[in-house]
């Protein structure tokens, strides 16, 4: 399916990680932030090279990809899809479910920007191997988002939500 809106946001001439970054915007009716933020988020939170995909996505497709790949037949707020990459590269796929993320932030008290960096941040930290199947895990993942986060200029994203 074409996007509505897609970006590519090409990397930075600078030394350091490079980041190939496309934003697809296909869900209607919602205010996305700036290809620009999408960035700024993606080279916080990575520690490798990467190329990555952002989709931001309606309902419908959100639970067709989750039934898939998650056999779970719902709409989810975020999904990430990691590819084969050369060693010390990321490569990747997120998915953001626009009207999920919507009434998430709206139900936890965040601005809708600070949730779209929170998912997009988690997603990454996923891509790179982080998860949060077991309570240990969760634990080191939650402490790296609220680390990321806060250098970015967000509040704990689970100050308010008991986690």
């Amino acid at each position: 399916m074409p996007a509505r809106r897609s970006h590519n946001v090409p990397p930075k001439s600078r030394p350091g990680k490079r980041l190939a970054l496309q934003l697809q915007v296909v869900a209607r009716g919602i205010a996305v932030p700036a290809p620009a933020r999408f960035r700024l988020w993606a080279r916080t939170a990575l520690k490798k090279h990467a190329e990555i995909t952002v989709r931001v996505v309606g309902a419908a497709e959100a639970r067709r990809l989750n039934r898939s790949y998650r056999r779970r037949d719902c709409a989810t707020d975020v999904l990430a899809f990691s590819y084969p990459a050369p060693r010390g590269e990321i490569r990747g796929d997120i998915v953001l479910c626009a009207p999920v993320l919507v009434r998430e932030a709206r139900a936890q008290g965040k601005t809708q920007t600070a949730h779209f960096a929170h998912l997009t941040v988690h997603a990454l930290l996923h891509l790179q191997g982080h998860d949060h199947a077991h309570p240990r895990a969760a634990g080191r993942m939650e402490a790296e988002e609220k680390r990321l986060l806060g250098k970015l200029g967000y509040p704990d994203p689970y100050a308010d939500i008991g986690g």
